[in-house]
């Protein structure tokens, strides 16, 4: 279970309790990265998914600085180990944290609602009939590129499908960004349990549903590139 941001941690060093992540108060000394912190707690953040972008980058900029290990290179063994481990737990954070889908996932495998990695390739069902027209009309395609035959038309049936299923993405990034702004405010207003549950499966769901329509627009474009 991971820590909540204001738990306290204690000091390699001193052993004295330190709000951190990243400096203790009382000795300075640079502090490891808790075992049970998260990319939230590095960058001092509530576990929400709305976050201010330039706020952010500032926040890493400032850090990135502070924990760099040209700055450590008179400390001790300890101390220059510890920045590394810094240095890299933050910029694995910043990376999740400045994209909107990763932070997404992330905070579901926080919540143990989402297995790292998980892509779940089931076609939704309101798309079973587009897909299955597109898998028609791949076959097409292949099969006219072996026999020589027009292209063409084949082509435009193609990039047709193509500009529907980029469509669909954006409405899912659309659905997505509601069900976040829904479960920010679920946090401030301390939601139920039941209700935050629901608000994940929710974005689940919608991961997923992008994550095989965004496959589909691929596998039509390196048809498309191939032909």
């Amino acid at each position: 279970m991971t820590a909540k941001p204001d738990t306290p941690f204690l000091c390699w060093n001193c052993h004295e309790r330190a709000l951190g992540p990243h400096f203790c108060a009382a000795c300075g000394k640079v502090l490891r990265p808790p075992a049970e912190s998260d990319y939230f707690q590095t960058f001092g953040l509530p576990r929400k998914l709305w976050i201010e972008m330039p706020q952010l980058e500032q926040r890493f900029l400032e850090l990135s600085w502070k924990l760099h290990p040209d700055n450590f290179v008179n400390a001790s063994d300890a101390e220059r180990e510890i920045s590394l481990e810094q240095s890299s737990e933050l910029n694995d954070a910043y990376r999740v944290l400045r994209d909107p889908l990763a932070r997404v996932e992330y905070l579901l495998e926080l919540e143990g609602e989402r297995k790292e990695g998980e892509k779940k390739q089931q076609a939704p069902p309101e798309l079973l009939e587009e897909v299955f027209q597109l898998n028609e009309s791949l076959d097409e395609l292949r099969d006219a590129k072996e026999s020589g035959g027009d292209l063409g038309d084949l082509k435009t049936k193609l990039q047709s499908a193509e500009s529907g299923f980029l469509e669909r993405l954006g409405e899912v990034d659309a659905q997505l960004e509601s069900v976040a702004r829904e479960w920010d405010g679920a946090s401030d207003a301390n939601g139920t349990g039941e209700a935050r549950k629901k608000l994940m499966a929710r974005m689940n769901q919608l991961l997923n549903r992008r994550s095989y329509i965004r496959n589909l627009v691929t596998n039509v474009q390196k048809e498309l590139a191939a032909s």
